[in-house]
């Protein structure tokens, strides 16, 4: 169970929207593997849950920063996924030979722009993941109990 109770109540739901949005991270610098350990940094909350107009789900990514370094040592691309397609890299301009000879030669712009970049990628992605969620549950009808169930908790 996690801290939040409320994410707890809507598994099927993320469920449901994994597998829809797994063709978004097909098409991302993301390989499953780096996807799952994104996603396990990455907690949702829903923001301003007592205001129905403006309460959406939001990603908190504040703990991805910490396991970018990890992503980089992960392999990218349809190969990363257990030999589901042969060769496709992901929407990446790092990996492959002329990335590394880049790397090696220091021409590849330094660690710190491929941190920053990765990061704002996931960033942009887990909330991608985020407003999915949330239109998913509007569609089903849950979201206002869900976020109901989030403001008589705060």
């Amino acid at each position: 169970m996690s801290d939040n109770p409320w994410t707890d109540r809507i598994v099927g739901a993320r469920m449901t929207v994994d597998q829809a949005f797994s063709a978004r991270i097909a098409d991302s610098e993301f390989s499953n593997q780096q996807w799952s350990l994104i996603m396990t940094a990455t907690e949702f909350e829903i923001e301003q849950p007592d205001d129905p107009d403006r309460a959406r789900i939001v990603a908190n990514t504040d703990s991805v920063e910490q396991i970018i370094p990890e992503l980089e040592n992960m392999p990218t691309g349809m190969g990363a996924m257990g030999g589901q397609g042969a060769g496709k890299q992901g929407g990446s301009s790092s990996g492959g030979l002329f990335a590394s000879i880049k790397g090696a030669l220091g021409l590849d712009g330094g660690d710190d722009d491929d941190h920053a970049d990765k990061l704002q990628a996931a960033e942009r992605l887990t909330q991608e993941y985020a407003d999915e969620l949330q239109s998913h549950l509007e569609s089903e009808g849950r979201w206002e109990s869900v976020r109901k169930s989030v403001a008589a908790d705060t």
